[in-house]
């Protein structure tokens, strides 16, 4: 998957754009995107990790101290562009290269839901060796989706990339997790603090 996301850095907040969508769908979809923006900007400010970072879209609204990971460098290179209040670690986001309790939160957008079942329990233990607080911001479950589904994901290069993508209820979340508070359940998307 690392070379997906390495060829993909460039376009890859087309979705948060809405460039998928069309009408009114692409209306709703924006509008609660700015909701998820100004949720986040809203969370007391504390020394983050945005796990799973990307290009940074997201992480210019974490306020406090912030590293943003990242697996790829060629997202971390847009994410240094995009959220210069940053600071930023290409590293693997199941094996953290950060001592336990080196930071107040971990924040991860758009990531769990990527995960399959052993990979989030892999997650959840270094999530919970290197922060107290956990925030995770994914998307809802949507109609005429599967829950769990294997995605077909092309890019502007020509290729095709299999993307496995899990879409989330809140209180199922909150439940795998191991508990917490639902802050967002939307028709796009769910965030949750544990």
């Amino acid at each position: 998957m690392r070379e997906y996301y390495h060829r993909r850095a460039p376009e890859y907040d087309e979705w948060y754009h809405g460039a998928f969508y069309v009408g009114a769908e692409r209306e709703s979809f924006l509008a609660e995107r700015a909701e998820l923006e100004s949720l986040i900007a809203a969370l007391e400010p504390a020394r983050t990790l945005d796990l799973a970072c990307g290009t940074g879209f997201l992480t210019r609204y974490l306020p406090g101290e912030v590293v943003g990971l990242d697996q790829s460098d060629a997202m971390i290179a847009v994410a240094r562009e995009q959220a210069p209040n940053a600071d930023y670690v290409v590293g693997d986001a199941l094996a953290l290269p950060f001592p336990d309790r080196a930071f107040e939160r971990l924040f991860t957008g758009h990531f769990y839901g990527h995960l399959e079942p052993p990979e989030r329990e892999l997650f959840l233990g270094e999530a919970r060796r290197v922060a107290d607080e956990l925030v995770v911001a994914d998307a809802a479950r949507r109609p005429n989706h599967e829950p769990d589904e294997w995605q077909q994901r092309a890019i502007s290069d020509g290729t095709v990339w299999p993307v496995f993508s899990k879409s989330c209820l809140p209180e199922q979340l909150v439940e795998e997790l191991g508990g917490g508070d639902v802050l967002h359940a939307g028709q796009w998307f769910v965030v949750v603090r544990s």
